[in-house]
């Protein structure tokens, strides 16, 4: 129905009605605000498993209960370090439902895998601070709901401190000297009605009031708010791979090549096989770091989050790479989920930090005892 709805409308940029009405169900049910325990009362091992089921139906699922990003990252920075203002004033509405956001920090002119490097400028004017400045790849700004950004900029001298020259401000969507530039494509995909948006910064002038928890805290900020964002996008990962792996097994039963079934061909045999074993290993790695979020939070876990970070959003890939490989010219269209899928997780491979950041991470931490003194 939805998608239906969706290749029915004239404007790409609306959401299809049936959204509202599985809200709404959503809500009468109770699976709403799930992400965040203050909310649904459940730990992070406890929603981890929620997350999974919602990454099957990817750009429907989250949405409908409430718990898609950039909406919940934001919300868990709103509930950690807004004051009692910005709670009532963006929070509130975001929980409700009522509102949608998006999160600007990556730039297109740096390589902002590194959150130190952000150079969109915001100076202090009086009672205001002046943004000037690029961002792309702001998630969710063509959603027709998106009333509010969280901006990450530059606060602080270039030559002070890295780690606490950078800051955050709520900006409204409809600040003047706000242009949403673009809708950015992955692998052609544009991701209406939520899209991936270059966002330009001209003169725009906020309220000082508008500062999260204070000049140059952005980058504490932002490592509070990926922590928990990474899982959930992982469990996804994993709801999707899941997706995939039936999808193989029902073509390979139902496709003859060569005199038999693909399923009885033993290199499709031996893909389902390792698909599986693959999915069970990464599961397993991604709800021991939720246990370990829950047990000893975001920061002691950070070598566990970096590993998940890396492990689940490839093995989702290959396994999505697999069951396209199956399907055939029918996995590379549009015909089925997969090619959405495969962009999906791809992309997930850099967004929220690329591989090779948090393998870094996990390489540190296990050469801390031996040689660190020396790095």
């Amino acid at each position: 129905v939805y998608r239906e709805q969706f290749e029915s409308q004239k404007d790409r940029w609306q959401v299809p009605p049936v959204m509202e009405e599985l809200k709404s169900e959503a809500r009468r049910r109770g699976l709403w605000n799930l992400f965040l325990p203050a909310e649904s009362g459940l730990t992070v091992l406890e929603y981890a498993m929620m997350a999974e089921v919602t990454g099957r139906s990817p750009q429907i699922a989250p949405t409908a209960i409430n718990c898609s990003a950039p909406d919940t990252g934001n919300m868990e920075v709103l509930h950690m370090y807004g004051s009692t203002a910005q709670k009532k004033q963006w929070l509130e509405p975001l929980l409700d439902g009522q509102i949608r956001s998006c999160f600007c920090m990556t730039e297109p002119d740096v390589a902002s895998s590194d959150a130190t490097n952000m150079q969109l400028e915001m100076v202090r004017d009086g009672d205001y601070y002046v943004l000037n400045g690029k961002k792309w790849w702001s998630s969710g700004a063509g959603d027709p709901k998106c009333r509010i950004a969280i901006v990450m900029g530059r606060t602080g001298q270039a030559d002070g401190a890295r780690h606490t020259q950078h800051s955050m401000i709520l900006v409204p969507m409809d600040t003047p000297g706000v242009v949403k530039v673009r809708p950015l494509t992955v692998y052609g995909y544009d991701d209406a009605p939520h899209g991936h948006f270059e966002v330009h910064f001209n003169d725009v002038r906020v309220p000082s009031d508008n500062l999260i928890l204070g000049e140059g805290r952005g980058f504490e900020i932002a490592q509070g708010r990926l922590g928990p964002g990474r899982i959930h996008h992982c469990m996804r990962a994993i709801g999707m791979a899941e997706r995939a792996l039936e999808l193989m097994c029902k073509r390979a039963c139902d496709r003859v090549a060569f005199g038999k079934p693909l399923a009885r061909q033993g290199v499709v045999q031996a893909n389902i096989a390792r698909s599986r074993m693959e999915i069970e290993q990464a599961r397993l790695l991604t709800l021991h770091t939720a246990r370990a979020i829950d047990l000893y939070g975001n920061k002691a876990a950070r070598r566990e989050i970096a590993m998940i970070k890396v492990v689940a959003p490839s093995m989702a890939c290959d396994v999505v790479d697999r069951a396209i490989q199956v399907h055939g010219g029918l996995g590379v269209s549009d015909d089925t989920i997969l090619a959405g899928l495969w962009a999906t997780l791809r992309t997930l491979r850099i967004a929220d930090g690329p591989d090779e950041v948090h393998t870094a991470v996990v390489a540190r931490s296990e050469l801390k005892p031996y040689v660190m003194s020396r790095l």
